[in-house]
């Protein structure tokens, strides 16, 4: 098996943020860890979500980042079902709201380093 986070070139930070996809499922989904290029989410429901398919992926911050949410153009590169939750992995491929990206994933980095 793939040890995928030997691979990855950035570090990705545990997040708790909430997300919605909605071309893949209504509801929302938690943002597991994020780097400014790709994430993990998990859901607890269905998910119509193909690998190797691109998905816009709206990031919700917890309230204590004080980021508005922002947008992102994702591409699923595998996804993990478990008996009750999936774990979904994505690379990003772009961000409108490239400013809010970045500044999230710089506040993750600035509290996991305190």
């Amino acid at each position: 098996m793939v040890n995928f986070t030997e691979k990855r070139k950035n570090r990705r930070y545990p997040s708790i943020a909430k997300v919605q996809i909605p071309k893949a499922f209504t509801g929302e989904a938690l943002l597991k860890d994020i780097s400014v290029t790709g994430c993990r989410i998990e859901c607890t429901m269905h998910v119509d979500i193909l690998e190797n398919s691109e998905y816009s992926v709206t990031i919700f911050p917890e309230d204590t980042a004080k980021i508005d949410s922002f947008d992102l153009l994702a591409e699923c590169k595998w996804i993990h079902s478990g008996s009750d939750s999936c774990n979904i992995g994505f690379f990003v491929k772009k961000s409108p709201g490239k400013k809010d990206f970045e500044r999230y994933v710089d506040y993750l980095s600035w509290r996991s380093n305190t």
